[in-house]
């Protein structure tokens, strides 16, 4: 059994809480990570999350308290019980930080003085706007530390008024293919089981929700149907759309296999000759990042995060645009040096990425900054 390593001498347990809002399927990978390093550090985690987050992520399973939080004025009753015994708050986006401020303004925490605020900002808002820009501005000037994820967030934090916006770059969310020897034998198992030993192997994954843009990936695969050998696209992941998706590729006939949640998708990734992450609304799709550092071919939305992460080492191509997906498709599969190519390229590329160790460094750096929390201990 793991030990929980004991705060210093002289210091009680740091307790921060980690916020979390609706929609925050793009950060809760990094908060679990960023949980499970403080927590081995010794800091006491809550994570006020809705409850499917919690369930998808596991942020209890990694020792920290979790509070549900759910839409409507019961979120505020949730966030004030939580931050009653903090020394920091820490929220994951601008929506997750205006649920805060509210609460912040009347609690006190641990030590009986206004709670620190920290923000971290993952990814810009997709939508523009004078209200965009309010709930930005409001969010940046009352935060005692605005992180952001790549440098244009930073800027932005700062045209927006925050006092204080530092560069915070996240690790890649896990897990990855382990580089352990993996054989051809094996690669050839998983394409067995799938129904790809004679066929490219095409891998998407994701929630089947509306914003993962699945409908886009359907529509691209009218064009390989031609292809021969047609291509095998897998589509790994579970939720409310399977049903509609699974009626449009048997009414359409299209070389799509929805194959449900799966524990190998590391395996399926490495047996896979093209990875494929069309949506523009995720800032950090997991999938593509791990695409990348195990040397799989990828085409993925060109998001202006996934430019600054992945550069050369992807194919990037205009969002929600089925027809160039389907040209990148088939551009790569019959060109075998530039798979090859993007496939040495994306390790390269992904061995300048920050660790998890160095981003709870970080991270931790800045709690022991704003909070302060060097107390005597109480006598026994």
């Amino acid at each position: 059994m793991t030990r929980t390593p004991s705060p210093p001498p002289g210091r009680a347990p740091l307790r921060a809480v980690q916020v979390l809002g609706h929609g925050a399927a793009g950060s809760a990978a990094h908060v679990r990570a960023l949980t499970a390093g403080l927590i081995a550090r010794g800091v006491r985690v809550t994570v006020c999350a809705p409850r499917p987050v919690e369930e998808a992520h596991g942020f209890a399973a990694a020792g920290a308290r979790f509070v549900p939080v759910a839409a409507g004025p019961a979120a505020l009753a949730a966030l004030r019980g939580a931050f009653r015994d903090a020394d920091v708050v820490h929220a994951h986006g601008v929506r997750a930080g205006s649920s805060a401020l509210p609460v912040l303004r009347t609690v006190r925490g641990a030590r009986g003085d206004r709670l620190p605020l920290v923000v971290t900002w993952h990814t810009a808002a997709r939508a523009a706007g004078a209200l965009v820009r309010l709930r930005e501005r409001r969010l940046a000037r009352a935060a005692t530390v605005v992180l952001g994820a790549r440098a244009g967030l930073v800027d932005r934090a700062r045209e927006r008024g925050a006092r204080d916006a530092r560069l915070a770059p996240l690790a890649p969310p896990g897990p990855r293919p382990a580089d352990d020897g993996t054989t051809d034998r094996g690669h050839h198992k998983v394409r067995a089981e799938l129904g790809a030993v004679d066929r490219p192997l095409l891998l998407a994954a994701g929630p089947l929700e509306e914003r993962q843009e699945h409908d886009l990936l359907l529509d691209a695969a009218h064009a390989w149907t031609a292809r021969e050998p047609c291509p095998l696209l897998v589509v790994v992941g579970e939720g409310a759309r399977r049903a509609a998706l699974q009626r449009r590729i048997d009414i359409e006939e299209l070389p799509v296999l929805l194959a449900g949640d799966r524990a190998d998708l590391p395996e399926i990734l490495a047996a896979a000759d093209v990875v494929a992450v069309p949506g523009r609304w995720e800032a950090r799709p997991p999938l593509a990042l791990q695409a990348s550092a195990a040397g799989t071919p990828l085409i993925a939305a060109a998001t202006e995060e996934l430019r600054e992460l992945l550069g050369p080492a992807a194919e990037l191509i205009r969002p929600g645009d089925a027809v160039a997906l389907a040209r990148a498709v088939s551009g790569l599969l019959d060109d075998p040096d530039r798979r090859a190519a993007l496939a040495a390229a994306g390790p390269l590329r992904a061995a300048d990425w920050p660790t998890e160790d160095a981003a709870v460094a970080q991270v931790l750096s800045v709690y022991d900054e704003v909070a302060r929390p060097v107390r005597p201990r109480t006598p026994a």
